[in-house]
């Protein structure tokens, strides 16, 4: 029965930790930019194919 009081405590703790990053994220500006992410790709330059030269 104790294992259970431990398992408890240790997933209380692990939950208030990602809770104090999420809020510590949000605090940074880390999700301020929804827009870009979504049309970045439509304006990535394309990779241009690099010509071998055919040496006689």
């Amino acid at each position: 029965m104790e294992v259970i009081f431990i398992l408890i405590g240790i997933s209380l703790a692990m939950a208030s930790g990602f809770m104090w990053l999420f809020f510590r994220a949000m605090r940074d500006g880390q999700f301020d930019d929804n827009c870009t992410p979504s049309i970045r790709m439509l304006f990535d330059e394309k990779v241009k194919k690099k010509t071998k030269k055919n040496n006689p």
